[in-house]
């Protein structure tokens, strides 16, 4: 994997300079990510303002991934030639102005419009910030690098949900993506001035000639993409309600919801701390571990749904389940992406781009089929497929070849 522009660092991997780096693409995934589940906390907000139901405001998660895994292989083939700072500015200002147009629009229409030109790049961004972080150190440090950018993730979880929430329950939600816009140039300037330009990988594109296709070039890689959009469409099923499931099932409302919530995310964040060097040098026995304690937590909340009841016991039970589902859920990403583009030396921007891809049809589906059972089986039925799906990736994770090796 070639570093560009950026030299190695002449002192080991974690000089100031590429930790200011790391900071900086961690930042870009908060504010992504923060923009992209803001209608979670803001549902009931939303539909009173714009005069529609909370069932239609939940379908701007979906449409929003739909727009994003169609657009994220194309705009990473078309931007291939760019400096990879380039093309991550170009993300970050196609989502400042999509902030902006949603804060002012008038209607659902230019709502959801606003939210397409930020998922337009948003697969193009992923495709591009966790090959950033990973060429400013050597290899072997390749997941610890992906797992710095992906605490932008998690902090969404922790600050920018919790905080985007309150904010549209207390100011309005139109406040809140303003906020999201103004925070979104700014890590775009911090971007321009701190990072590196970057050049494309070598024999991005063409520039070896014609590539094979991609199930030519890399089953391994293309089974992962596989079961990456099967997990995720699991997690999805139940995330995009992870708030009523507290409410109805855990049996925490009011501060104690948005205390638990951010509680999900702390875990998260601790589990890549935790899991940061194996998942450079184990990475198969990580994932693993994570998807077992993952099946095991929704499983356990699908049984409270159909218990009933909230004893202290079970709200206990009930909250460590969400803990569990927070450090865990947010743990596999980035090491399987940092997996997906060990896959692809050569070219490490289409490999993520492809698993960017997966990722985002697995929250379109998860997103859709969560909907439907929540609307016509109810909350248990819910986790309980979820706990299936998660469970039917483990088993090809343990059964198949291993995904984790290097090689096609």
């Amino acid at each position: 994997m070639t570093a560009g522009t950026a030299a190695a660092p002449p002192t080991g991997p974690w000089t100031p300079r590429v930790g200011l780096s790391l900071c900086v693409l961690a930042a870009a995934a908060f504010i992504y990510v923060t923009a992209e589940i803001m209608p979670v906390g803001a549902l009931p907000a939303i539909a009173a303002d714009l005069d529609v139901s909370v069932a239609v405001v939940g379908t701007l998660l979906a449409s929003y991934a739909l727009v994003a895994a169609v657009a994220t292989v194309p705009l990473v083939r078309w931007t291939a030639f760019w400096p990879r700072r380039r093309t991550l500015l170009f993300t970050l200002i196609c989502l400042t102005v999509s902030q902006v147009i949603s804060a002012l629009a008038p209607t659902f229409a230019v709502l959801a419009l606003g939210r397409v030109l930020c998922a337009l790049t948003h697969g193009l961004m992923w495709s591009v910030i966790a090959p950033i972080g990973v060429r400013l150190v050597p290899p072997t440090h390749a997941a610890r690098a992906t797992m710095a950018v992906y605490v932008g993730t998690a902090l969404a979880l922790v600050v920018g949900s919790p905080l985007t929430a309150a904010m549209s329950g207390l100011w309005g939600w139109r406040a809140a993506v303003a906020l999201i816009a103004g925070a979104a140039a700014a890590v775009t300037l911090a971007a321009r001035l701190v990072l590196p330009s970057m050049a494309p990988p070598v024999d991005a594109g063409s520039a070896t000639g014609p590539r094979r296709p991609w199930h030519q070039q890399n089953r391994r890689l293309l089974m992962m993409c596989l079961l990456t959009l099967v997990g995720v469409t699991g997690h999805f099923i139940s995330y995009t309600f992870i708030v009523v499931i507290i409410g109805d099932i855990v049996g925490v409302t009011g501060p104690g919801l948005a205390w638990l919530l951010a509680g999900y995310g702390v875990a998260g964040l601790m589990a890549m701390a935790l899991l940061a060097r194996p998942g450079d040098r184990h990475p198969r026995r990580a994932v693993v571990g994570c998807l077992a304690v993952l099946t095991l937590v929704l499983a356990v909340l699908a049984g409270l749904g159909f218990v009933g009841g909230a004893t202290a016991a079970l709200v206990g039970l009930g909250g460590a389940a969400i803990i569990g589902w927070g450090a865990t859920a947010t743990a596999v990403p980035p090491m399987l992406q940092s997996t997906a583009m060990r896959h692809s030396p050569t070219d490490p921007d289409g490999a993520s781009g492809l698993y960017v891809a997966a990722f985002q049809v697995g929250i379109m589906a998860g997103s859709l089929i969560g909907g439907v059972l929540y609307e016509h089986a109810g909350e248990p039925v819910m986790l309980a497929t979820s706990a299936a799906f998660i469970a039917a990736v483990l088993v090809a994770v343990l059964a198949g070849p291993n995904l984790f090796a290097s090689g096609k």
